[in-house]
């Protein structure tokens, strides 16, 4: 075996391939296909060209996908039926008594995944203390023929106080699989916490999510196996890797598999204090934190409306990406997404039928994406194309030519990227002038660094495989599962061994996921509160000691909101996370030819038209410099360095853009 590492990654309108392979790293990129396992064969094939190896010498195989975030987002799941307890059918439509919009007395709550003809109540009943009353199973019985009518694809089972006895919720699943012949998510499974509505509302988006991701994965393990790969593992929104088979049965936890691969690729960089991670692809822009070398992480989300309780990498996203149209709102305003021309037809200098005007389009008219550009290697761009769009939308916004359009909607893409930075780091209370910025995705570079002169940030980040980090981030990644059940244990009245029980049941069923037990790292914390609190915060446990554990949760509370109470302190939901940690490639970087490509014309917001220096950015050697204004081309992105700005090509071939002026790299 040659010991090559593939990693996939699917986006919107490309699919990344990063293959790591003695040393060389090669990258791919192709169009995403209806079919997403198609596209990703379809790259495997197109790297394994390119590095000189058949797909049957790959060892390991890891992806990233977004076939779940998609069914959330567009509506297009399984058809989900719900069984709950007498009494909170409308859990679902109920909700918290947050609105969308505070002020608008028109706002409406999306529709809920599950309409009321598809959800049916259960005579049971369990509390805290333990189950009251069984079910019926007969009735069990009427319920699953009354689903089978119904031609229900799927079901979520959500009974009152499951968390904490699960027995009535295990025996009405296993009727339904009896009787269904469709996948059963159960919510002491999905999320072992109380707070019924996250709980079904998670297990819900689950069941709803989960035929697309069985079959999608069914269809990728075939074609992987008559192509000679290894099955993939699958990125979680956590940011680790599992083995496929696993995913398969918790589907809701990859709800931002390709955003967390992306994260976690950019946390390898080495930003010295610390880094916002921006990823610009072609449907959305996605920035999340890295903070001392860790990666921020949050319980839980909210995608397309829908509150989705699971532990994941902390990511905000906005809809601004290469693909976002440009558009004009009934005053003349001008306006950028969030609707993405995708791959198909995709932008209109895509040549693939395209008319509508698209941040790429801007991007291809200011001058920042050349004329002979392939992208990916192979996409000839539509140059004629791209300026016919832009000049319809200088005519519909009241622009003079298509040029002022280009750098309307690099202004207004930039405002709504901004923003999105802002709410991560200036909205937390950190300063963004703090951390790098670390740019990637096949158009993030492009404005990476406008971006950092906004907020104030000093050095921008490109690492090599910028268009493809994502897919690179894969194959850094560890193996990670997550374990979490409600306890409500009051400290001031629990024993150690109180904590103990649950912490061991919490790590027996974590391991029973791992592909190497005796590799495996687990870490233990536990989601407190001051008794009567409607929050929580998470802090690490090493060994449960109730009184050590409620003055750790003290100083968090006190870092974090500046006080401390005199109160009881309860340890409301205990987690554990078991990791196998991988080995991690460290690509050479050397450079060769001749990096100097020419000049042209580009448009930049403080000066105006002046002529860019353009190199091909693989072919620059470690400790070359280039001056702004220059453009750094490779296959699956190209770098932006505007005037007053510089690049240099550290060891491992990220690009360090800082300040002419010396504010950046040289001080730190």
């Amino acid at each position: 075996m040659t010991g090559a590492q593939i990693g996939v990654d699917v986006g919107g309108t490309f699919t990344d391939v990063a293959l790591f392979l003695d040393g060389d790293l090669v990258t791919a990129k192709v169009p995403t296909t209806a079919d997403q396992s198609v596209g990703v064969i379809e790259g495997i094939r197109k790297a394994c060209d390119e590095a000189g190896i058949a797909p049957g010498e790959i060892d390991t195989f890891a992806h990233a996908m977004t076939v779940s975030v998609n069914a959330l987002l567009e509506r297009d799941g399984a058809k989900t039926a719900l069984v709950t307890t007498e009494g909170f059918r409308d859990v679902l439509e109920i909700g918290r008594q947050d609105r969308p919009a505070l002020y608008d007395l028109d706002a409406e709550k999306p529709d809920p995944l599950v309409p009321r003809r598809r959800r049916f109540e259960l005579d049971e009943r369990a509390t805290p203390e333990g189950i009251e009353r069984g079910i019926d199973e007969p009735a069990v019985r009427e319920i699953a023929d009354e689903i089978a009518r119904t031609g229900a694809e799927s079901v979520a089972v959500c009974l009152l106080f499951a968390y904490a006895h699960p027995g009535n919720e295990s025996r009405v699943a296993d009727i339904l699989r009896e009787e269904l012949s469709v996948p059963v998510s159960v919510s002491h499974e999905v999320l072992s916490e109380f707070r019924e509505f996250e709980r079904t509302a998670t297990t819900v988006a689950d069941a709803y999510v989960r035929p697309a991701i069985e079959g999608y994965l069914g269809r990728l393990i075939d074609r992987a196996r008559e192509t000679g790969l290894p099955a993939p593992r699958v990125m979680k929104s956590n940011g680790g890797v599992a083995e496929a088979e696993t995913v398969r049965s918790q589907a809701v936890t990859t709800v931002l598999s390709g955003p967390a691969a992306g994260v976690v690729g950019a946390s390898s960089v080495g930003a010295d204090t610390g880094a916002v991670t921006f990823d610009m692809g072609g449907t959305s822009s996605d920035v999340s934190l890295v903070r001392e070398g860790e990666i921020e992480r949050s319980p839980d989300t909210e995608i397309a409306g829908v509150p989705i309780r699971t532990p994941m990498v902390d990511i905000e996203t906005v809809g601004a990406g290469g693909g976002s149209i440009a558009w004009t709102d009934p005053g003349g305003a001008l306006r950028v997404g969030p609707e993405s021309a995708g791959a198909d037809p995709g932008p209109a200098c895509y040549g693939g039928g395209g008319e509508r005007p698209t941040v790429t389009d801007a991007n291809v008219v200011l001058g920042y994406i050349g004329e002979g550009t392939a992208l990916g290697g192979e996409l000839e761009l539509d140059v004629e194309a791209a300026h016919e769009a832009l000049d319809g939308l200088a005519a519909a916004a009241g622009l003079e030519d298509a040029t002022a359009a280009a750098r309307g909607v690099y202004r207004v893409a930039n405002a709504t990227m901004t923003r999105a930075i802002r709410s991560v780091t200036v909205e937390r209370g950190y300063d963004p002038r703090d951390f790098d910025l670390v740019a990637f995705g096949g158009a993030g570079p492009m404005h990476a660094v406008a971006l950092a002169d906004r907020l104030g940030i000093d050095r921008v980040l490109v690492p090599g495989p910028a268009g493809v980090l994502s897919a690179y981030g894969l194959l850094t990644a560890d193996e990670t599962h997550d374990r979490a059940r409600t306890a409500r244990i009051r400290l001031s009245e629990a024993t150690a061994e109180d904590g103990r029980a649950v912490y061991e049941t919490l790590v027996e069923s974590a391991l029973g996921d791992v592909s190497d037990t005796g590799a495996a790292r687990i870490e233990r914390a536990a989601d407190c509160r001051y008794s009567g609190q409607g929050f929580e915060l998470t802090v690490p446990v090493d060994r449960f000691d109730p009184d050590r554990l409620a003055g750790r949760f003290g100083d968090a509370h006190e870092r974090a909101y500046g006080y401390r109470l005199e109160e009881p302190v309860e340890a409301v939901t205990l987690r554990v996370t078991a990791t196998v940690g991988t080995d991690r490639p460290t690509p050479r970087h050397a450079g060769s030819g001749e990096a100097l490509r020419g000049r042209r014309e580009a448009v930049f917001p403080d000066t105006g038209r002046v002529e860019a220096t353009v190199y091909d950015r693989g072919a620059l050697g470690v400790g070359e410099t280039v001056a702004g204004p220059a453009i750094l081309e490779q296959p699956e992105s190209t770098t932006v360095v505007p005037p007053a700005w510089r690049g240099r090509v550290r060891d491992d071939g990220t690009l360090a853009v800082e300040r002419a002026d010396g504010s950046g790299e040289g001080d730190r």
